[in-house]
């Protein structure tokens, strides 16, 4: 995590909520325009372009804005980048965006280890026991490590909750080993 990305991320969140924008439209259209920059060479090219004006540039970008719906405060945020010749760390600075904005609506990222799929009964269940351990609204995103045996292995930001079979079978393991 870069300190100059969050900086622009905690400012551009600031905006957010002090305008009272729509958190996920505004994620939407810029995620929206970083699949537009990364998918245009050419794009990538003028707006980086520390040789380019900034006219020029703003012309290109206000091109763009109405066709992807981005509200004026978007807009805005992306020149500010693109005038601090920043456009090189744009993704880096709409990752910790979408970080600080989550954390301001109280969402955290959960993901979630299990040993077999689960069904939609058993990741309600999950989520609302793990959004109990959040403090909040929990994004949980799921895979499967057959090598757990079962249970399950919930990371929310660097907190780890193992409560897989392999774990226990290792703590038991541990105790045995122990009491010797």
């Amino acid at each position: 995590m870069s300190v100059i990305a969050l900086r622009y991320a905690h400012a551009f969140a600031s905006v957010v909520a002090s305008q009272k924008l729509d958190r996920a439209a505004v994620q939407q259209q810029l995620n929206d325009f970083r699949g537009t920059f990364q998918g245009s060479r050419e794009l990538r090219e003028v707006l980086a372009d520390p040789a380019i004006p900034r006219e020029q540039k703003l012309k290109v970008l206000d091109a763009i804005a109405p066709k992807i719906g981005m509200a004026p405060q978007v807009r805005n945020f992306i020149a500010v980048v693109m005038d601090h010749d920043r456009m090189a760390d744009l993704g880096e600075i709409l990752d910790e965006y979408f970080v600080v904005a989550d954390e301001d609506a109280g969402l955290s990222e959960a993901e979630i280890v299990s040993a077999r799929e689960l069904n939609d009964e058993d990741r309600a269940q999950l989520e609302s026991q793990v959004a109990k351990l959040a403090g909040g609204s929990i994004r949980a995103t799921y895979r499967q490590d057959p090598s757990l045996l079962g249970g399950a292995v919930v990371r929310i930001g660097s907190t780890v909750y193992d409560g897989s079979i392999r774990a226990q079978l290792e703590r038991l393991k541990q105790r045995l080993v122990s009491a010797q």
